[in-house]
């Protein structure tokens, strides 16, 4: 059974084709038989695509910003060429799609219907840099390989658990009633590292106090109980909760009534600052990568050092927040970018919390672990290292789904 996987960024493609079984779902997770990648942010008016299967690669340059038109090149690439791994589209069952804003309506992954559409287009003001571009993917999928059950795998889903005190902010009742609330994101993510999480631990899911850090460019943190998530950081919009490589996370509100009052600034201008020009990038004035945060205060570069001092602040005050809804814990999880590959925020974090018995194996630590407790022996809580897979995620609600005749209906 061929699935092809979508996963749509604002200016990014990143797409994986797997080859499953039709009877048997894997347990653990699998690797695509092909994935590509476009990037568009490289030139105006440009994209690369970078495509990998059979131990090639190759790197195509698209004239072109226009998403379908990337997306049908990409498609090319796995029928022709070094790449190949299918003689016909035709072979490919079923796509499925990350969806970052689903709203409140879609519980769980959702055959993709004229009526699903609809909605995430109305939608998009709540998630302006992806929703259109899933709604490219869905229609160009529709253009290139016609009637081809689709699924929406929505990134809110997972948080539609949250009770209503976590849900709700505290303003006027009626905005409430209006869609004014938090919704949370990062959910595929989340979801599946607990799942992981449990398999590690050889413990039911039900039975686990969980935080998941999801660490990478944008981030947030999700409490974990009986198997669900009752608690976020991100909100309203994935602007809310921690520092990020260019959002601010969270701030008194009352600054932005300052900046517009006393500099003029528009709603636009604020987003902008919020949303690509604060966080890592801001304060350090560097860059919204770690890495390059890292060789700054390697150099003596304070507004480095700070960045940094405030990331773990805040990380650390979120993680705290997650710990008083969960009432307790038992395995602080680390995932994403960062999460896995950032030893030193790993350890910076789990330093503040020695006094409830978190005890971190600092030789452990620092050996780039990949799905490994990396706590010592005697540590009251685990602490585990997952390399998250969205994509695997996203195709094992696919197959569920395709299996069970559900794309038929």
């Amino acid at each position: 059974m061929k699935i092809l996987v979508l996963n749509a960024g604002s200016s990014t493609q990143k797409s994986c084709l797997y080859n499953l079984s039709d009877n048997i779902l894997p347990d653990s997770a699998q690797e695509g038989i092909w994935e590509a990648n476009i990037d568009w942010t490289v030139a105006t008016g440009q994209g690369i695509l970078t495509v990998k299967s059979n131990k090639n690669k190759q790197k195509i340059t698209l004239n072109s910003d226009d998403r379908r038109q990337g997306i049908a090149k990409m498609l090319d690439t796995l029928i022709s060429g070094e790449t190949k791994v299918i003689e016909t589209l035709v072979e490919i069952k079923i796509v499925g799609h990350r969806v970052v804003h689903g709203g409140t309506n879609y519980t769980k992954s959702t055959l993709i219907t004229p009526e699903v559409k609809a909605e995430i287009t109305r939608l998009i003001p709540l998630a302006p840099n992806h929703n259109p571009a899933h709604i490219e993917d869905i229609e160009a999928i529709e253009q290139l390989l016609g009637n081809i059950p689709q699924v929406a795998v929505f990134d809110t889903a997972f948080h539609t658990s949250m009770p209503l005190e976590t849900v709700a902010y505290p303003i006027p009742y009626e905005w409430l009633d209006k869609g004014i609330r938090r919704y949370g994101f990062h959910g595929i993510s989340h979801q599946y590292c607990a799942h992981r999480a449990a398999k590690l631990l050889k413990k039911t899911l039900s039975s686990l106090k969980l935080i998941t850090c999801h660490l990478g460019n944008g981030c947030s943190l999700t409490a974990i109980k009986d198997g669900i998530s009752i608690d976020t950081t991100m909100g309203f919009t994935p602007l809310e909760g921690l520092m990020m490589g260019t959002r601010s996370g969270s701030i008194d509100p009352t600054i932005l009534i300052y900046l517009m009052r006393e500099y003029n600034l528009t709603a636009e201008e604020l987003n902008n600052l919020l949303n690509k020009e604060s966080g890592f990038k801001g304060v350090s004035g560097i860059s919204a990568d770690l890495r390059a945060i890292l060789q700054g205060i390697n150099d003596g570069n304070y507004r480095a050092k700070l960045a940094f001092d405030m990331y773990i602040h805040r990380l650390r005050s979120h993680i705290g927040a997650m710990l008083a809804s969960l009432g307790g814990l038992d395995a602080l999880i680390f995932t994403a970018g960062v999460g896995e590959n950032a030893p030193i925020v790993r350890e910076k974090a789990c330093s503040a919390f020695e006094f409830l018995g978190l005890k971190l194996d600092k030789q452990k630590n620092e050996s780039s672990p990949v799905d490994v407790d990396i706590s010592t022996p005697e540590s009251s809580i685990k602490i585990l290292v997952i390399h998250t897979e969205e994509d695997w995620a996203i195709a094992q609600d696919c197959w569920h789904l395709l299996t069970t005749g559900l794309t038929q209906r």
